[in-house]
């Protein structure tokens, strides 16, 4: 639809909704991380009370193509299709000033899981807006404490994909910690504030870059109404479930009721599967890139193996995860181009892979006969 604007930086939220409720089909293809599955389901959640037709998918390589005269292909997190929610900003927050547009309240704990999701702070700017929302429908308590989907702690910093610590991955060690803490029932602020000095200083012994992205994953805003028991929380089963159980995640965007039990299970297995795949990955050391093969191919599951790799583990700004010669994610601490370098680095090992990402996180699938280290020297040579 050549009417559509091409990307939500070349357009106001007014624009995008008017080239939305004029679509006689729109179809949504999202990036598999928690920021981009909330927007879908923001936006399609106002597709659907506007009684406009609609479809939703995710993937972990996205590759939106522009529709025909009968669909209008919108991106979430990703560039391509008609037009694309992505620049600066959270997608979450570009799409819930669309569905406001077509006249729809947008589903503001849904929206702020996805703002958390993308690391940015919940009451500042627009997201305040959707805080404030969110406050005259539940409660929302911002307290201390460490950031998890669930009542039990030992469950929730077991999986925690928001850390990297030595109990990651293990429950038994988790409740093992935690009996060191004799805490309450309920526990009490100063108990919250213990637990979450002790995971700050658990997670960043190993890297100073961790000290900061721990952060994270504390003084979470607690939703003890909701399903899930912290907004934070709530975006990190949001990113699992996108990359873990697709089909899952977008039901749970679309309809958030009944899938509770369904979106932990894909967390848990998320998080098992990621923390085991980093604790065993064979690693070297690049003169700016840090490189990690590991055993697993899926390239949601890698996407996230490399940020929590950047963040706790390497000590280089640009991480690649190469998975069983069949699949690679790169995540950077600054700007690095990284989509536009991982592409070219596809294109050099395997003229049939592809790859998806923009300057901080990419993702690529490929020929799982690749060399190694022939991969590894085109995409340091494409950076």
């Amino acid at each position: 639809m050549s009417t559509a604007p091409a990307t939500a930086e070349d357009a106001d939220a007014g624009e995008i909704a008017d080239a939305v409720s004029t679509a006689p089909f729109v179809r949504v293809v999202a990036a598999a991380d928690g920021d981009s599955l909330a927007a879908s389901g923001v936006l399609v959640r106002a597709c659907r009370d506007s009684a406009i037709p609609f479809q939703v998918r995710v993937d972990a390589v996205p590759d939106p193509v522009p529709g025909d005269e009968d669909d209008l292909v919108v991106g979430v997190g990703t560039t391509g299709g008609d037009l694309a929610l992505t620049g600066p900003d959270p997608a979450s927050l570009t799409a819930a000033a669309v569905a406001r547009e077509l006249g729809v309240d947008p589903d503001p704990l849904l929206a702020l899981a996805g703002v958390a999701t993308a690391n940015r702070p919940l009451d500042a700017g627009d997201a305040a807006t959707l805080l404030d929302a969110a406050r005259e429908r539940t409660t929302v308590d911002r307290r201390p404490g460490v950031a998890v989907p669930t009542t039990d702690l030992a469950d929730g910093l077991a999986h925690s994909m928001l850390v990297s610590a030595p109990v990651s991955g293990d429950p038994e060690a988790a409740r093992a910690a935690l009996s060191e803490f004799d805490l309450s029932a309920e526990p009490t602020d100063d108990e919250y504030r213990r637990l979450a000095s002790w995971l700050a200083i658990e997670a960043t012994a190993s890297s100073a870059r961790a000290a900061e992205a721990v952060e994270r994953a504390l003084r979470p805003h607690a939703t003890p109404e909701a399903a899930f028991a912290t907004i934070e929380g709530f975006g990190d089963a949001l990113d699992a479930v996108a990359r873990e159980r697709p089909g899952t995640g977008v039901a749970l965007a679309i309809r958030d009721d009944g899938l509770r039990t369904a979106a932990l299970d894909a967390w848990r297995a998320h998080a098992s599967a990621v923390h085991g795949a980093l604790a065993e990955a064979a690693t070297g050391r690049y003169d700016g890139v840090f490189v990690a093969r590991v055993d697993e191919r899926d390239p949601g599951r890698l996407g996230t193996i490399a940020r929590l790799c950047r963040d706790f583990r390497s000590p280089e700004p640009v991480v690649l995860i190469v998975g069983e010669s069949a699949a690679a994610a790169a995540a950077s601490v600054d700007d690095a181009r990284l989509g536009t370098a991982l592409a070219e680095a596809v294109r050099t090992v395997d003229a049939e892979g592809s790859s998806a990402g923009e300057s901080r996180r990419a993702t690529a699938r490929f020929s799982g006969t690749v060399e190694v280290s022939r991969f590894v020297t085109a995409f340091r040579e494409a950076l």
